[in-house]
């Protein structure tokens, strides 16, 4: 969730300098909308240790590197979410 909303706190400006339109967050966010349905039949006191399985195209994954490395670092309280999310992304490319 952190993850998503890291990715509504982008600027314009920061969107510009990732190389992303409104577009292309929309069409990330629907990724996580998508898990996020998923994850709706979990119980929500392990909801926090549950694996999500996220299904994104190889250019999003890209992306969502370079936005984790870039931009999310701003954005996340917590880090150990965000080396959790990098550890994950580096493995699948």
């Amino acid at each position: 969730m952190e993850f998503a909303l890291g990715l509504l706190s982008v600027t314009p400006k920061e969107l510009e300098e990732l190389g992303w339109s409104f577009v292309d967050r929309k069409r990330l966010l629907d990724h996580f909308l998508g898990s996020g349905k998923a994850a709706q039949g979990v119980a929500p006191e392990v909801l926090g240790q549950t694996l999500i399985k996220l299904r994104f195209p190889p250019r999003d994954v890209a992306r969502l590197q370079r936005f984790a490395r870039r931009a999310l670092s701003k954005a996340a309280s917590n880090a150990a979410m965000l080396d959790g999310v990098l550890r994950v992304l580096d493995s699948v490319v």
